[in-house]
């Protein structure tokens, strides 16, 4: 596995991010052609306006199952690096970190970690700067 760093580090998974969501998006068009030839030949718009409908539905699963399982992480990588911040510091992390910031800073190792969460105090800085300051890139494969 190549190891990983601020230039690879996001993940997309074909078979969800390209393949099931080609295949919705290209139903949901074909849908919506079949209810516009069906209101021009006034036959089929009921079974096209539910079939349309049950798309949009599976979207908004797709959706919604995609943020809370994010959300459920986000969780978990708040207590992982508040506890691992603790445990460096003896202090908690600072109340006015974003959850955006903190899942930034588990990509700095041990070592970088209470400097590099103090300058993001201070300087309050965005997502993307914190992973490029990083210097010794710690590996996280397990969020998706």
């Amino acid at each position: 596995m190549q190891a990983q760093n601020y230039k690879n580090h996001t993940r997309m998974v074909i078979g969800f991010h390209y393949v099931l969501g080609g295949i919705i998006l290209l139903t949901l068009i074909l849908l919506l052609t079949n209810l516009y030839q069906g209101i021009q030949s006034t036959e089929g718009i009921l079974s096209s306006i539910i079939l349309i409908l049950l798309t949009i539905s599976v979207l908004l699963v797709g959706f919604y199952a995609r943020s809370f399982s994010l959300k459920a992480q986000d969780r978990a990588i708040r207590a992982e690096e508040n506890l691992r911040y603790f445990v460096l510091t003896g202090k908690p992390l600072d109340s006015s970190l974003k959850i955006g910031q903190i899942i930034a800073l588990r990509f700095a190792p041990d070592a970088e970690l209470p400097s590099l969460a103090k300058k993001v105090i201070s300087e309050n800085l965005g997502n993307n700067d914190i992973k490029q300051l990083v210097k010794d890139w710690k590996e996280d494969h397990h969020r998706v």
